[in-house]
């Protein structure tokens, strides 16, 4: 099975599928006049500042964390040390260009969520990719939409969402309170510590009263803990990169010379940078998600009327998660040579944890499991309620279907942890691959609508029409002309 799913995952993720990633980044990026370095500060000021008079759900910041719930988890700690510790260094290098390109790409994936998007009978959001698909593209793209729909199911049920999320956290516990595995059982025809089962029952639990609430509550629990940790996992990153910040300089050389294969011996070059450039752009979609279509989701329930601001604030989610938390991981696992130790998953963050800090190998433990811990858990809640729009979507709202999922993704929780690190990773990219493939066709096809509500809000921006109060039906009035 591990073989099967190893050379079902090196298709998907072939050159095809990283070209098109890539290539709508670029296209992007260019379209919108890198507006990810011109607009930059301008999106931050709109994170932290609601939107007033905008119908939806929950507001924007609460949309943002959300999104961020759903993408800083495992990604971010467990991904980046699996991605450098399989394409060398230089696997930070493209993780961080697929960031950058990434954010033009979730700007436009946000903008559209918003423009394109409906409200049921009793006046909530329903958007997403397959709104802006169907919507946008006409009733003939709806196989794609559904497309997306139905891979959007399977990856939060065997990608992002469960297992690849509980087995992060169950192995960080593990690797806390039982490392040697003392105290373990056999189940399965394996051997767990206790320390593994018993995380698993408490965080499914935990999960299980949470998504009872919907997604009201999955916001209010995600807007506090999720900038709590990233201010808390970042100070301790910074920390570790000021400590040895004398072998940064030597750190960036090895990362660019292993990004293009500078280091591999005669004649290996390009297959090195091939596998740096694969692993690096795989982790970095997996932690940010970026054309993956999975922030729109959130995006689309945001109190915005203006599909250019939710465009701008979720574009910031990208800018954080992977410029800044992927990055911090990246610098301290080379930094400190985590990753060249022969150890995987958390256990290569947790070995750079107490090889850069003046703390023990426990407390850099503790401190490590206490963030993935946090960050894993609200991706679950996140990725729940991205599914179960997908679910909605395909089964025409029926709630019946939505309630027998959100057990089964429960469920799902439940036996993450005795699945292999391996299979669990192989499997998660192999349906975001999928996902990606409609929702990537669709940015396509849509960019000239995102260069033209660009262009239009900036327009109306610097002309001072929407702090002048102009209506939405006059704002209408403007893009169509």
């Amino acid at each position: 099975m591990a073989s099967l799913l190893s050379k079902i995952n090196s298709f998907v993720w072939g050159a095809p599928l990283i070209l098109l990633i890539l290539g709508i980044g670029i296209i992007l990026t260019i379209g919108t006049k890198t507006i990810q370095l011109r607009r930059l500060l301008l999106a931050l000021k709109y994170m932290v500042k609601n939107e007033e008079g905008g119908q939806g759900d929950i507001t924007s910041f609460q949309a943002l964390c959300t999104a961020l719930s759903a993408t800083i988890g495992t990604g971010n700690i467990v991904g980046v040390a699996t991605a450098i510790v399989a394409g060398g260094p230089g696997a930070l290098f493209w993780l961080e260009i697929a960031g950058f390109l990434g954010m033009a790409t979730k700007y436009a994936e946000g903008l559209l969520a918003v423009k394109y998007r409906t409200f049921d009978d009793h006046g909530k959001a329903l958007g997403g990719p397959f709104y802006y698909i169907e919507n946008g593209l006409g009733e003939r793209w709806r196989w794609l939409a559904k497309m997306f729909a139905f891979f959007g199911v399977f990856v939060g049920l065997f990608g992002i969402g469960t297992f690849a999320q509980i087995n992060g956290i169950t192995s960080a516990a593990e690797n806390f309170f039982d490392p040697n595995k003392m105290y373990a059982v056999s189940l399965f025809g394996n051997s767990y510590s206790w320390a593994l089962i018993v995380t698993g029952v408490i965080v499914t639990v935990f999960v299980a009263v949470v998504l009872i609430g919907g997604v009201q509550r999955i916001a209010q629990v995600s807007e506090i803990i999720v900038p709590l940790m990233i201010v808390i996992y970042v100070g301790l990153c910074l920390f570790m990169i000021i400590l040895n910040i004398t072998k940064l300089p030597m750190v960036i050389v090895e990362i660019v010379q292993s990004a293009f294969g500078l280091r591999a011996a005669s004649g290996g070059a390009l297959g090195a940078m091939m596998i740096a450039m694969q692993k690096g752009i795989a982790r970095g979609i997996f932690s940010n998600e970026s054309g993956l279509g999975s922030a729109p989701i959130a995006a689309a329930a945001a109190q915005s009327k203006e599909p250019v601001r939710q465009g701008l604030v979720s574009m910031t989610g990208t800018f954080i998660d992977t410029l800044i938390v992927c990055n911090m991981t990246g610098m301290a696992i080379i930094l400190t040579g985590a990753w060249e130790t022969g150890l995987d998953g958390s256990a290569v963050t947790i070995y750079a944890f107490s090889k850069a800090l003046p703390l023990s190998q426990t407390i850099a433990s503790l401190l490590l499991m206490i963030c993935l811990s946090f960050f894993a858990f609200t991706t679950i809640l996140g990725w729940n309620y991205y599914s179960e729009r997908c679910l909605s979507y395909l089964t025409g709202g029926n709630t019946k279907f939505s309630t027998i999922f959100r057990w089964i993704y429960i469920a799902a929780i439940f036996i993450g942890p005795y699945l292999t690190i391996s299979t669990v990773w192989t499997l998660a990219d192999i349906v975001n691959g999928l996902m990606a493939f409609p929702n990537i066709l669709a940015l396509i096809l849509l960019s000239p609508v995102v260069f033209k509500e660009t262009k239009s809000y900036f327009s109306r921006l610097d002309t001072g029409k929407i702090e002048a109060g102009v209506s939405q039906k006059q704002i209408l009035s403007v893009d169509e002309e």
